[in-house]
Parts: C-alpha cells; structure tokens; sequence
C-alpha cells in the first residue's frame, strides 16, 4: 500500500476541498501523504547516477534538440532539468511500480474525491510520460511557466529531498493573488496538488544555491486529465 490512510480519511478530504476553495492558486499541501518506508526505497534508486538524462524546454517549443537549444535565446529557455530514464536499471522496479501507481484507478480515485472532479486516463493518449521523476541540479533551472493545457485538471508534485535545508533554495514559487507570490520548500514526502488553471497558478523553482554544486534536487511531477 503506498498511501498513508490517515491522510485520506473521509474528514480529511474534506478540510482539503476546504482548502482548495480559499486559496489563491487552487492548490493544498499535503506532507507525508504516502508510505515513509517505500519513498525511502524510491529515494535510494533515484539516487543512482546511471539513469537520468538532461531535459530541456524552451517557450516556443518542447523537447528541443542540442542544435535548437542552442539556437534559443536564455529569455525563451525556461526549463533544464534531469528526466529519469528508469529502463537503464535493473533494480529499479519500485520506482517504476510507484509511477504506476501514480497512474492507477485507485490513486486518481483519492484525487477525484479531494477536486471534486472525474479524474481518468480514458481519452489520454499517453498516460505514462505525464509522471515522471526530475532533478535540479545548481545549473539548472524550471523559470515561470503556466501547466494548464486544455483538460489538465491537476498537477502533483512530490518532493523526495531527505534533510533539505532552508538555504539551499528549491523552493516552488507560484505566482499567486495580486502578485503576492507563495513558496513551498521541497521537504521530504511533500505533496504539492494545484489546479492548472486557476488564478496564480503560473509558477517557477527558486534555483539551487551554489552550496549545493554536486547535490540534486528530486521530485515526481504528475499531471492528470479529466473526461
């Protein structure tokens, strides 16, 4: 079982849909959401060199080459980051099993409830390349962004940063009410859920300080589709 059932009881879900009514972006925390030992048993795999593979986005197009990257000024550059490559190694199967999970009946059943909303791969084409894991190292960067394509009902983070200091920067910024911006650092087992299009949803990462050169920050990003 991946999920701690204390935080998915009926009253629970409750104070959340509460929560996502009053605030600016839509959006609630969730810390320790899911099973401490098994994160623990994904942490571990994530922490392998082998299997992550740089990742990067610019405004007007996603997933470009070297040659495009390249090519782009750093005004129209807003995401590099690590995407892991699970396939590379043997011993990986809980961390694949839990992006299934991520992606399973009973897990979108839980966000249905907390949104009020049917949450559903039916007419996805490609459910599996919307949750993965990333990285950030000091070097990289994900710059303000908006994740609302038509559809896209609700965004999940999760943080897998065992001891993350304040000062090592991180955090999740949305842009938030009139401008008033909301940070989130990335603790360990933190669930972030926000829906796309509400207002002050655009967000970014504070980029890592230069005290974490050689260190990662690691987190699952999930998105899901309504029918």
């Amino acid at each position: 079982m991946w999920l701690n059932n204390k935080k998915i009881t009926d009253s629970a879900i409750s104070a959340y849909r509460a929560s996502l009514l009053n605030a600016c972006p839509s959006h609630i925390v969730i810390d320790n959401l899911f099973d401490e030992d098994k994160i623990h048993d994904v942490m571990k795999i994530l922490q392998q060199p082998q299997a992550w593979k740089t990742q990067q986005h610019t405004y007007s197009a996603l997933y470009v080459d070297h040659a495009q990257w390249q090519e782009a000024s750093e005004d129209q550059r807003f995401v590099q980051r690590d995407a892991w490559q699970g396939e590379a190694i043997a011993s990986s199967k809980i961390a694949h099993d839990f992006l299934s999970f991520l992606r399973s009946d009973e897990f979108m059943s839980v966000l249905s409830r907390i949104f009020n909303v049917k949450i559903t791969d039916i007419n996805v084409a490609e459910p599996e390349i919307n949750t993965n894991y990333f990285r950030l190292g000091a070097d990289d960067f994900v710059d303000q962004h908006a994740d609302d394509s038509p559809g896209r009902e609700i965004c999940m983070l999760l943080y897998l940063n065992k001891d993350w200091k304040e000062t090592a920067g991180g955090e999740l910024i949305f842009i938030g009410k009139n401008n008033n911006s909301i940070s989130i650092p990335p603790l360990y087992n933190r669930c972030v859920l926000f829906n796309p299009s509400s207002q002050g949803s655009e967000h970014w990462v504070k980029r890592l300080n230069s005290e974490c050169i050689g260190q990662y920050r690691y987190n699952v990003t999930s998105w899901y589709w309504s029918e």
